[in-house]
């Protein structure tokens, strides 16, 4: 897997994916799991959907959180337990890769994997597992990545904030469409996955995939509405499309940057909004008998 993430893009978009998951599909998987169920986290990095969802289960738990990058497990680590001892948890290591979070419910066990995800799901520990879940990973993947794993899996397949094209910066300018036409071809490129990712195509990939082997496949709007200064996810957005619109259609270069140069200046006003389409889905299994 070749797609890697800075730490500090991780840090500043997740508030803004916490308030953009679906409610309605993490109760839905919360309903499915055990008493103390077992979490596959794949592609963690720092941990930021275990610090939304852990809660929601809010009872004994334990993830694995599965990363190629070391240092990002780490981080992981290093974010839970700060964010645990901020509101109070204990926090204790039992060993150099798990912590326990001391939460009223019940302890809260994480164990770090490092693994190279574009080898799943052979190198994977499924049967140990109770759901697989993940955040902004399958629009990264390609087909034969998502059929590999959906014909492994006997278990609630939950996936979050996958995008799906919808993609839109306010107020219109010129060359928005320019933009995102090249945008969309970088999304289409190999990830490191073995073959083009799915990008907008995720979400129909997964609810196909997972429908043919007799999953109940849901699918829910979990969208970033942005507006106004922010925390500097406005800009940081308006660099990555710019820089991989520039990647796919260098004939139209001055046009690309001339678009980022006005987009950074509404930014830097309050004047800019966008909204990112994105989806979650939740593939269940049938219920066993």
């Amino acid at each position: 897997m070749s797609e890697e993430f800075e730490l500090d893009w991780l840090d500043m978009r997740e508030p803004f994916d916490a308030m953009a998951r679906s409610e309605a599909l993490a109760q839905a998987l919360i309903a499915r799991l055990p008493a103390r169920p077992r979490l596959l986290d794949l592609g963690a990095g720092t941990g930021s959907l275990f610090r939304w969802l852990a809660p929601r289960i809010g009872r004994a738990q334990a993830w694995t959180l599965v990363d190629q990058n070391r240092e990002m497990t780490e981080a992981a680590f290093d974010t839970i337990a700060d964010r645990a001892e901020q509101v109070g948890l204990k926090v204790t290591f039992p060993s150099r890769r798990t912590l326990l979070v001391h939460a009223p419910g019940g302890a809260w066990r994480v164990e770090a994997l490092i693994a190279d995800l574009a080898d799943a799901p052979r190198n994977l520990p499924l049967h140990n597992m109770d759901a697989v879940v993940c955040s902004a990973l399958c629009d990264l993947v390609s087909r034969g990545w998502l059929e590999g794993m959906a014909a492994a899996l006997r278990l609630p397949f939950y996936a979050t904030l996958n995008v799906d094209g919808r993609d839109r910066f306010l107020p219109p300018l010129p060359g928005d469409a320019l933009v995102a036409q090249a945008f969309r071809r970088d999304q289409g490129r190999d990830k490191g996955f073995g073959g083009p990712a799915l990008g907008p195509k995720a979400v129909a990939e997964m609810t196909r995939a997972f429908t043919e082997r007799g999953f109940s496949v849901q699918a829910a709007a979990s969208d970033w509405v942005l507006r106004g200064h922010g925390t500097g996810l406005l800009s940081e957005l308006v660099f990555g499309h710019a820089e991989a619109a520039l990647a796919q259609d260098r004939r139209h270069g001055a046009r690309i940057r001339t678009w980022r140069e006005r987009r950074l200046q509404q930014s830097a006003m309050g004047r800019l909004g966008a909204r990112i389409g994105h989806k979650d889905v939740l593939a269940l299994p049938p219920a066993a008998r």
